[in-house]
């Protein structure tokens, strides 16, 4: 079975508005509500893919209840934590440039911790677990690493999507798959990447340093850099024009899942990683298993490494 694990959450909630003038009332558009969460995306682009998880995390008040009817309206399986106060609202205005207002997490007890890690150990070594999105600002940053510690001692292969501290500490617990972009790749190492080369260098000091097996980097329009012991591979998108960015990693490591379960052949993975992360970027919502094949067609992929 496949877990994903969001323990940040959030109801994301965007509104497009005409013309926004700041310290004005202002009329939207159109307007939308979904479940938020980097964990919680890759559930739902898996179940589009065909493949089956249940979501893990933490829950809260009426917000919470949403992100979970949602999900049970999807036909995904839950067995989230749930916390004291409400889950999270992100606010996402569209008016001429797009501006965020994250809110605050709710508060996580060392209870709420304990109900989690009781959760985690029914897990073993069959079961693949998804880790992925920031964590609440009153967990300490080495929350992920000791979670996917005890998590690898059962065997368990660990998928890692984080940044920041969060993604320098979980490191260190070695997991089975890993997906910086290219940004936060350079971030690791003080340094500036800027082509596919230089990506292809720390990706491969990455999987070295950290006892890594595969390590995907997202490069946005050059597509993505698939590494693999001493393979590199590159898969670039279709040219066309990039519609919705929120979901697109997360649908990447989703697609990269589901075609990972059937296949070991790197370039049938890596090209079909960035059809389901090109899909959703070309739509307004998460991409379908449609969209993905169809895309996955005009995928070029080429070997880096020879």
């Amino acid at each position: 079975m496949i877990y994903t694990l969001t323990l940040n959450p959030a109801l994301d909630y965007v509104v497009e508005v005409a013309d926004f003038t700041e310290g004005s009332i202002n009329r939207t558009k159109n307007e939308l509500k979904y479940p938020g969460g980097k964990g919680i995306n890759v559930s739902r682009v898996l179940k589009r893919l065909g493949v089956s998880s249940t979501a893990l995390g933490f829950t809260g008040g009426f917000t919470g209840d949403y992100i979970e009817n949602v999900l049970k309206q999807e036909n995904i399986d839950t067995d989230f934590v749930r916390v004291n106060g409400d889950t999270r609202i992100n606010v996402k205005i569209r008016g001429g440039k797009e501006t965020e207002i994250n809110g605050a997490s709710p508060s996580i007890s060392e209870d709420d911790i304990r109900s989690l890690e009781s959760r985690l150990a029914l897990l073993d070594n069959e079961d693949q677990l998804v880790v992925a999105g920031s964590l609440p600002s009153m967990l300490p940053p080495d929350t992920y690493k000791r979670l996917m510690i005890r998590l690898k001692e059962k065997g368990i292969r660990v998928y890692l999507d984080t940044s920041g501290e969060a993604l320098t500490k979980a490191l260190e617990a070695s997991p089975y798959f890993v997906k910086p972009n290219h940004l936060e790749l350079a971030e690791l190492y003080d340094v500036s990447i800027s082509s596919v080369e230089e990506a292809v260098q720390y990706g491969k000091k990455l999987l070295d340093d950290f006892d890594i097996s595969h390590a995907v980097i997202s490069m946005a329009g050059e597509g993505a850099v698939y590494l693999h012991g001493d393979e590199a591979y590159q898969a670039k998108p279709p040219e066309r024009p990039a519609v919705n960015s929120v979901g697109a990693g997360d649908s990447l490591v989703a697609g990269f899942i589901a075609k990972h379960l059937l296949s070991n052949n790197p370039d049938e993975v890596l090209a079909f990683a960035v059809s389901a992360g090109s899909a959703t970027a070309f739509s307004e919502t998460f991409c379908t298993k449609e969209e993905v094949v169809q895309i996955n067609k005009e995928i070029k992929t080429a070997v880096l490494n020879e």
